[in-house]
């Protein structure tokens, strides 16, 4: 082309530079031209498509086409036009078409124009993938970011292509980037969890809207996606050991494992039990760890068989006796189970043996038929009653011949065919729900945990009528039970404690105090015969209310000749009931001596009260005389009792109590001290 291009200047310039001699050939080199640069036209044109427009100067031009690649273009005049749809893709050369219009007029030089197409690509063609369907296998434990496969799509219009998968939260799979379609591990795969996942590949030859990419110039620029579905499925390696069961699974990172508890069996001393030992929670079983491998499991004693006691079935795992066992207690054995084909995979477990005596009697219960109670009201924790007219819990024993008190402490309870009771461990029937029916059955087992051995009996509930509204809390519950008692016993100490102090503190701060409890009593008596004439003395008020302002003087019989020096004379004559009372004023009031200060002779033979009113009957005074000091205070006060009864006026009787026991307090602490010392001096006294 640039020879082309070369060429035309070149007899341009010698076209003008014979301008002057032949004016005529150097005109005929703009008959005609074209627009310069490359002419642009879209794919998939329509047929008689205009190309290009050939501009010519003069008249009678021909124009021919010299060139015409893939015979697309014919002229139309003075137009290029296009015969045919033009093709992006089934182009066999560039992208560009060169084609050449030769310009032909008599008297004129005849001119070669070229005219190059540019085909335009348009995004006409749908990407596509190699197939449909696609599958993949990957090994669980496979490390995140593991690449499992590169999937393609291809497309005829575009160089990129944008990939996404569905769903697009999936946990366990990515995409490295939206431009490879790279399928990596995005999370641990175990097959106990997932055994195979399907996921949609999508091609799109646009940007996606989801991702913060320039959307395309043209909103109305066609979009083509092409799509593959893709099945993964995980494969269950050999990565774990057998597991023995029943167990407990446990997750520890990604690893998971399986712990058993052991078994447990019992056998009886000296005795050989033929046959499979029945184990707790059953046989010796192992599987494969790896649910879907399911390798074949062996077994094999390792410990705890020095006597070859026992055999276990290498197949099976059942445990069997050789000889009988001689000596009672536990034995334990140690059982390994490994897979036959790769014996780097085994667990181990204990199985444990207790050989016992054997026992001659099973837990009995004391009835085979029971019978309860609870109310309609009765709701969970409630205890079952034992009758209809108390609220008394029920309870079950059961008795053990085995043992001389009958209790065997190895008796455990359980219910049977219920689900409306639970029972404690003492035997007492506890709601778990209220009850709806008129009435249910169920049956009672007693087994001793340490032989195995176990009794039944039978108890029917009967649901009756509440007594008033019954709430749950107000039923007996073993907890309430042990509270109170717990509270009660707390008192009991706590009132021992205290009663405990208070007689030490008596017996140590005062010990005349135990004097006082003797006029107690008396007054007491004194205020219960009284009690019976009360509405007589009532009636003589004036005299009553000179009697309770009146001043008690008690005075020892053995000072009456010696006490006029207190002011007061006094004579006592038994056979006639006249007590002579004088008084001499108030002067020595602090003389009396109280009863509870003087202490008794052993010629005293009698005790006397003698009281008097005088004219002015506010001033009443009393003179308790003691005839003896052997007698017992008990006979004492009897004594005392029959003579007041018998000499003192009947309403006086009562004023006296009250009378006493109003000035215990005062005379009580002035007057021991006074009474000692009177006495003393009495004693000395000729």
């Amino acid at each position: 082309m640039n020879m082309q291009f070369k060429r035309k200047s070149t007899s341009t310039i010698f076209g003008c530079v014979f301008a002057l001699l032949l004016p005529k050939i150097c005109f005929a080199e703009k008959i005609c031209t074209v627009p310069s640069g490359p002419v642009t036209i879209k794919e998939n044109n329509t047929d008689d498509t205009v190309v290009v427009h050939i501009n010519t100067t003069t008249k009678d031009v021909t124009l021919n086409l010299t060139e015409n690649p893939g015979n697309a273009f014919y002229l139309r005049g003075s137009e290029l036009i296009a015969k045919k749809g033009l093709d992006f893709e089934t182009l066999s050369g560039p992208e560009e078409l060169t084609v050449q219009v030769r310009c032909n007029k008599t008297g004129y030089r005849s001119i070669t124009l070229i005219v190059i197409v540019r085909v335009e690509n348009i995004n006409d063609n749908t990407p596509s993938f190699g197939q449909s369907e696609y599958t993949l296998n990957v090994n669980e434990l496979t490390p995140v970011n593991t690449s499992i496969g590169l999937i393609e799509a291809i497309d005829d219009d575009s160089e990129v292509l944008y990939y996404s998968i569905e769903p697009t939260l999936n946990r366990y799979f990515r995409l490295e980037t939206m431009y490879t379609p790279n399928i990596l591990v995005n999370k641990v795969l175990d097959y106990d969890v997932i055994q195979q996942v399907k996921l949609i590949l999508y091609a799109q030859d646009t940007p996606l809207p989801s991702q913060h990419t320039p959307l395309p110039s043209q909103p109305s620029e066609r979009s083509f996606t092409a799509t593959a579905t893709i099945t993964i499925n995980i494969i269950d390696i050999d990565n774990r050991p057998p597991w023995f069961q029943p167990c407990t699974r446990v997750t520890i990172g990604n690893a998971k494992i399986c712990l058993s508890l052991g078994y447990r069996g019992r056998v009886n001393l000296t005795e050989k039990q033929e046959g499979a030992l029945q184990l707790q929670p059953g046989p010796v079983y192992a599987r494969d760890g790896d649910k879907s491998r399911n390798e074949e499991i062996s077994y094999k004693i390792v410990r705890g068989n020095e006597d070859n006691i026992f055999q276990i079935d290498e197949n099976s795992g059942n445990i069997s006796m050789l000889k009988p066992a001689d000596i009672a207690g536990p034995i334990s054995l140690l059982v390994l189970a490994s897979q036959v084909l790769n014996r780097d995979q085994f667990a181990t477990t204990s199985v444990t043996i207790d050989v016992m005596k054997k026992s001659r009697n099973p837990p009995r219960f004391e009835k085979e038929r029971y019978e309860g109670y609870v109310y309609i009201t009765s709701g969970p924790e409630n205890m079952v009653l034992r009758d209809r007219t108390t609220n008394r819990p029920f309870r079950v024993r059961a008795r053990d011949e085995d043992f001389a008190s009958g209790i065997n402490p190895d008796i455990r309870y359980e219910v049977q065919y219920s689900s409306y009771v639970n029972i404690t461990t003492d035997g007492f029937i506890l709601l778990k729900k209220a009850v709806r029916t008129d009435s249910f059955a169920l049956q009672l087992r007693a087994v001793d945990v340490s032989t195995g051995e176990s009794g039944t009996a039978a108890l029917s509930v009967l649901v009756i009528p509440s007594v008033g509204v019954q709430s749950p809390d107000e039923s007996f519950r073993a907890g309430d039970m042990a509270l109170l008692g717990f509270v009660m016993a707390a008192l009991l100490v706590l009132c021992l404690i205290v009663i405990g102090y208070l007689i030490s503190r008596v017996k140590k701060g005062n010990p005349d105090a135990f004097k006082l409890s003797e006029v107690s009593i008396f007054s007491s008596k004194l205020r219960d015969t009284g009690r019976s004439r009360a509405r007589r003395a009532e009636l003589r008020e004036g005299r009553l209310d000179a009697v309770q302002a009146a001043r008690v003087r008690v005075i020892p019989r053995e000072r009456l000749r010696h006490c006029r020096s207190c002011g007061l004379q006094t004579s006592f004559n038994h056979s006639h009931h006249s007590p002579v009372v004088q008084t001499k004023g108030k002067a020595n009031k602090h003389r009396v001596k109280s009863i509870l200060a003087k202490e008794r002779r052993k010629d005293d033979r009698h005790k006397s009260v003698w009281f008097k009113e005088s004219e002015d009957s506010s001033d009443i005074e009393v003179e308790i005389i003691p005839d003896t000091i052997g007698i017992k205070p008990e006979e004492e006060v009897e004594r005392v009792e029959g003579d007041f009864a018998s000499h003192a006026p009947e309403d006086s009787q009562m004023e006296l109590g009250d009378l006493i026991m109003s000035n215990i307090q005062d005379l009580s602490s002035r007057e021991i001290s006074d009474g000692r010392d009177g006495l003393n001096t009495d004693r000395k006294d000729p």
